[in-house]
């Protein structure tokens, strides 16, 4: 499977802040332990790939000419 980057500047920074609020939010005990599956978005978002868009050919970044 290749690994290029699949995922665009805006999406990857709401993956990382959606992940980092829900793993805040766990580690406060304000969601629970589900909460610690922020980490996935979080990660996905830091190295620019997602498995899930790659199997099925989905890419978020911006074209180049």
């Amino acid at each position: 499977m290749n690994m290029n980057k699949n995922i665009g500047n805006p999406e990857r920074a709401i993956r990382v802040g959606g992940g980092l609020l829900l793993v805040v939010l766990a580690a406060t005990g304000t969601v629970g332990i589900w909460g610690y599956l922020g980490v996935i978005p979080m990660a996905t978002g830091l190295i620019g790939w997602c498995p899930p868009y790659a199997m099925f050919g989905i890419s978020t970044c911006a074209k180049k000419d």
